[in-house]
């Protein structure tokens, strides 16, 4: 990322690089990095692609980002590009297809926030140490609630249980008694 930053010396300099989510949320020289990223270039756009895209080298998520030397980030649009109905995952059989990008190239000249698309400033990055893990802020947050709750229910079900096989044991055991008394 440094080397590709670097060679983009002109103003009309611009670049789309796939990286690991690692990149966005990575700290040390990865925040050097993605502050100057943000202050010496325009990181436009990041589209968030679904696990799987690079199946079977690796199953990583990966982001495309879009910057350019036209001035420093104001704010960064990002997209989450979804699976195909019917896709849970790609793979060698299921690749993903240019044609998938339809949603993306439609969007591109118009951008308003949808169901996949979402802004973010650059101060808000900022204040988050540079950390470009943005989440869709459309998504449902999922309340799996208390472990300890979900133990006491296990276990009071595990108990039921075993008084039901014992219980099926010991008609068992009686009516086997009786057949053998007839």
């Amino acid at each position: 990322m440094a080397l590709i930053m670097h060679l983009l010396k002109h103003d009309t300099g611009r670049a789309a690089v796939v990286l690991p989510d690692g990149f966005l949320f990575g700290e040390g020289v990865k925040t050097t990095l993605k502050q100057e990223l943000l202050e010496a270039f325009n990181l436009h756009t990041m589209v968030r692609l679904p696990k799987g895209v690079f199946s079977p080298y690796t199953s990583i998520a990966t982001n495309i980002l879009f910057f350019n030397r036209s001035g420093s980030t104001r704010d960064i649009w990002f997209f989450e590009h979804p699976y195909p109905p019917g896709y849970k995952s790609y793979s060698r059989s299921k690749p993903l297809t240019i044609q998938e990008f339809k949603r993306e190239k439609a969007w591109w000249n118009y951008r308003k926030t949808t169901e996949h698309a979402w802004k973010v400033s650059a101060d808000e990055i900022a204040a988050r140490n540079y950390n470009l893990d943005c989440k869709h802020p459309h998504e449902v947050a999922i309340d799996h609630g208390d472990p300890e709750e979900w133990m006491q229910e296990y276990q009071q079900i595990v108990q039921r249980l075993e008084a039901a096989q014992t219980a099926l044991k010991q008609e068992l055991i009686k009516a086997l008694g009786e057949s053998k008394g007839t």
